[in-house]
C-alpha cells in the first residue's frame, strides 16, 4: 500500500516538474524573441551594485524621467523625449530591474531604496539638482526624493502619481502581489511571462484605457521588453514593497519646500485622481494640480503637447528658484 502511494506521488511529482520544465522554456523562448525585437537602446552605469539602463537627448537643465510600476524608459522616452524640444538635458531611466537596469542582490525595491538609488545615479552623471518626472509608481519614488534628499533635486513634476497606499491593488495587478521572493522566482521562470502575454489585451485596455495606446506599443513602445522573467520579479518586488514605506511617506509631504506639479486624467483606471491628485491639495505649499478631463492613465501619450507644456513649466519655476537660492548655475 505504501509502496503504491509513493509511487503515485513520485509521479505527480514528475509531473509537476515536467511541466514546470516546460514553461520555463517557453518563458526563455519568448524572453529571447523580446530581446531581439527590443533590445537595449541606451548606456549603462553601475550604481550601488544596480546596472543602470538609460537614454539621454538634449543639452541643457537636467531633467531626469522615472517610470513606473511594470514600465520601462520607453513609457518617458517617446512620448516625451521626441517631442519636448530644445533647452533641456532630458534622461530617462529603467528603474533597477526594469526593463534592462538590473538590481543588485539583497535589494527589496522599497521606495526609499529606490530614491537612495536615484540619487547615486544623479551623482553617477554628474547632474546638477535636476527636475524630477515621474510617472505613476516614479511619482512615489520621485516624492521620496524630494523628502529624504532635498538638496539633490529642483522640482517635481509628477504624471499619475501615485501618492496614497493603495492595500489593494486592482484585479489586473493581483497576479503581481506574491510575498515570497522564492514563489515570485519561480512564477517569473515559468508561468508569468506565458500568462503576461495571455492577459496583455485586457491589461493594456486597463492602463491605457479610455484613450488606445499607439499601434508601434510594442515594438517602438518597447512593451516586449517587459515579457522577460526578471522584468517580472522586479515589477512583483515593487508591487509587494509599497506597502513598507509609502504610509510614513504620505505623512510627510508638509515638508517639500520646491516646486510641485501634478498632472492626472480624470478617467484614470489605475490610480483614482481625485484620491491621488486632489487630495494632496494643501499638503505641499505651492502645489500646481492641472487635471486633464477624459485623459487615462498615461497622458503621456494622450495629450503629449500638453504634458510637455506642463513638465516645462514646472521646469522653469523650479530652476529658477533653484537659482534664485543659489543652488545652480
Amino acid at each position: 500500500m505504501f509502496s503504491a502511494i509513493l509511487g503515485i506521488v513520485v509521479a505527480v511529482l514528475a509531473a509537476v516538474v515536467l511541466v514546470a520544465a516546460y514553461f520555463a522554456w517557453v518563458t526563455r523562448r519568448i524572453a529571447r524573441g523580446a530581446e531581439r525585437a527590443v533590445p537595449a537602446s541606451g548606456k549603462f552605469v553601475t550604481v550601488d551594485g544596480n546596472r543602470i539602463h538609460y537614454v539621454e537627448s538634449g543639452q541643457g537643465l537636467p531633467i531626469v524621467m522615472i517610470h513606473g510600476l511594470g514600465g520601462t524608459l520607453h513609457h518617458l522616452r517617446r512620448p516625451l523625449m521626441e517631442e519636448f524640444g530644445e533647452g533641456y538635458r532630458l534622461i530617462a531611466m529603467d528603474r533597477p530591474g526594469s526593463g534592462y537596469s538590473t538590481r543588485g542582490a539583497g535589494l527589496d525595491g522599497r521606495l526609499s531604496e529606490q530614491a537612495r538609488q536615484t540619487v547615486r545615479f544623479i551623482e553617477e552623471l554628474g547632474l546638477e539638482k535636476p527636475l524630477l518626472v515621474g510617472h505613476s509608481l516614479g511619482g512615489a519614488i520621485a516624492l521620496a526624493v524630494a523628502l529624504d534628499y532635498p538638496d539633490t533635486i529642483s522640482g517635481l513634476a509628477l504624471i499619475s502619481p501615485l501618492t496614497q497606499y493603495e492595500p489593494n491593488p486592482p484585479p489586473e495587478f493581483r497576479a503581481l502581489a506574491i510575498a515570497s521572493p522564492l514563489r515570485r522566482r519561480i512564477v517569473a521562470s515559468t508561468l508569468a511571462v506565458p500568462m503576461s502575454m495571455k492577459n496583455a489585451p485586457k491589461v493594456i485596455d486597463f492602463v491605457f484605457g479610455p484613450q488606445r495606446p499607439p499601434e508601434d506599443y510594442a515594438v517602438a513602445g518597447g512593451a516586449l521588453a517587459g515579457l522577460r522573467p526578471g522584468h517580472f520579479y522586479a515589477t512583483s518586488t515593487d508591487l509587494v514593497a509599497v506597502q513598507h514605506d509609502l504610509p510614513s511617506y504620505q505623512t510627510r509631504y508638509g515638508e517639500i519646500d520646491m516646486p510641485v506639479g501634478i498632472l492626472f486624467g480624470t478617467e484614470d483606471r489605475v490610480l483614482n485622481y481625485e484620491r491621488q491628485g486632489l487630495s494632496m491639495q494643501g499638503k505641499i505649499a505651492g502645489l500646481e494640480l492641472e487635471i486633464a478631463d477624459g485623459i487615462g492613465h498615461m497622458p503621456q501619450y494622450a495629450v503629449t503637447g500638453r504634458v510637455v507644456a506642463f513638465i516645462r513649466r514646472i521646469a522653469e519655476r523650479a530652476f529658477l528658484l533653484a537659482k534664485a537660492r543659489g543652488n545652480t548655475g
